[in-house]
């Protein structure tokens, strides 16, 4: 996941919801890094500060150096004339395919929800084969991929 930057307003928020799942990722077999343009000295700061004081404080995510601009720009994320990224959530599969991807502008949080929900569709889908509607959270009907598939499916509704 990419954010604009350390000591902000909306990326602690991000960044500390995210950590307090991180678990929750990791029991799904996903890793999550955090990347913004910041430093590797300005991370470490940002880690030493506690959040009520305006930084994350300790946290088992991994904060990534992107201070070239190289990673966000090869995302499509980054902001040239500000030189930050949009906050862009990428999903990959085991073989590095992006299979998902969520930009946000710049005042706007993400869900880390539906971050979740859309990498247990990702994984639904992969391992049954089957499609998942709109809305679809695990342990819904979802959809095998033909067209009686799609009319039994609409049925329900």
């Amino acid at each position: 996941m990419f954010y604009p930057l350390d000591f902000t307003f909306v990326c602690p928020t991000e960044i500390l919801a995210f950590n307090k799942h991180l678990e929750d990722f990791r029991r799904l077999g996903c890793e999550v890094l955090c990347v913004s343009v910041d430093s590797e000295y300005c991370h470490l700061a940002w880690t030493t500060v506690s959040p009520a004081e305006g930084g994350v404080g300790r946290i088992g995510l991994p904060l990534v150096s992107d201070s070239t601009h190289r990673i966000s720009e090869q995302y499509g994320v980054l902001i040239p004339e500000q030189g930050v990224a949009y906050r862009g959530l990428f999903l990959l599969d085991p073989e590095q395919t992006v299979k998902q991807i969520t930009v946000n502008d710049l005042p706007i949080g993400r869900s880390v929800d539906e971050a979740l929900r859309l990498l247990r569709a990702h994984q639904h889908h992969a391992l049954h084969g089957e499609v998942c509607p709109a809305g679809w959270n695990t342990g819904m009907k979802a959809v095998t991929p033909t067209t009686q598939g799609i009319k039994d499916y609409l049925k329900t509704l």
